[in-house]
């Protein structure tokens, strides 16, 4: 009897895990969710929030540049 109960146990202990990582492996099961959750976190490219985003990387390189060229300009100094 103990030894047919410690094949049980050892066949549970090892098929639980195996089943979990296979279960969790399966695309069909979470392709919806996953696909769901993506456009929530990456909304398709609308014109506006690109032109948003381009104006204001341009701004930023124009800050960048100004800084630079003033401390260009103090360095010179000097």
């Amino acid at each position: 009897m103990g030894v047919k109960i410690e094949v049980f146990r050892m066949m549970l202990y090892l098929s639980f895990p195996v089943a979990m990582f296979w279960i969790s492996n399966q695309a069909e099961y979470f392709e919806e969710y996953i696909v769901k959750r993506k456009r929530e976190i990456f909304p398709a490219d609308e014109a506006i929030h690109r032109k948003e985003l381009e104006d204001f990387k341009e701004r930023m390189r124009v800050r960048k540049e100004q800084r630079i060229l003033k401390e260009l300009g103090v360095e010179s100094e000097n």
